[in-house]
């Protein structure tokens, strides 16, 4: 079941200069998220199950590779991995709208199960713009894992199978998430806002 997250962001906001030595609360701790992702995997694992060849697991780059790394060793079944790298946000806190698209899948498709794997979805342009990509070059299935759902932006509909936390309308980083490219790094993910 996914676990959704109604509680209000820390009192104390963490800012753009987070103080390593003195994180704020944070929003997921990392022994939350080590225990979704363990049985999101088992859900995966029994989804695709009976499926001929390998998953292939496409990581949406750069924010889910933390994320896809440990989905990827919580599986009981064989696994691809593959990459697109997409972007909307820039440097800013707010999607931009429009979607870049820098590196697609560089391994066949055709017929194959692939599990698209994302950070977090909100607007939904990336994931339905790549999932479009994917369905046309003749994947068998394409079904969609999310560290974290923040539906409060969605512009698109979107089907998430897989759904870690549902997060209210806030900013986040840690855990693969970044500001500018920065605090991909930490354990937890925090609220910026």
């Amino acid at each position: 079941m996914t676990e959704v997250l109604t509680q209000q962001a820390p009192s104390e906001s963490l800012g753009l200069a987070l103080d390593r030595a003195h994180p704020s609360k944070p929003m997921i701790t990392a022994a939350q998220i080590a225990r979704r992702v363990r049985r999101l995997g088992r859900q995966v694992s029994e989804v695709y199950a009976d499926i001929d060849t390998p998953l292939v697991m496409v990581v949406i780059l750069k924010g889910a590779t933390v994320f896809a790394a440990d989905l990827l060793r919580s599986l009981s079944i064989p696994a691809e991995l593959e990459f697109v790298r997409a972007s909307s946000y820039g440097a800013g806190t707010a999607s931009s709208g429009k979607l870049k698209l820098a590196h697609m899948v560089e391994g066949p498709l055709v017929g194959r199960h692939v599990l698209l794997v994302e950070d977090i979805v909100d607007s939904g342009l990336t994931v339905s713009a790549i999932h479009r990509r994917i369905r046309r070059v003749g994947a068998a299935s394409v079904r969609l894992a999310a560290l974290l759902d923040r539906p409060a932006r969605r512009q698109v509909e979107v089907s998430i199978d897989f759904t870690g936390f549902v997060i209210p309308d806030r900013f986040v980083i840690g855990y693969g998430l970044d500001y500018a490219g920065l605090y991909r790094e930490l354990p937890h993910i925090y609220s910026l806002t």
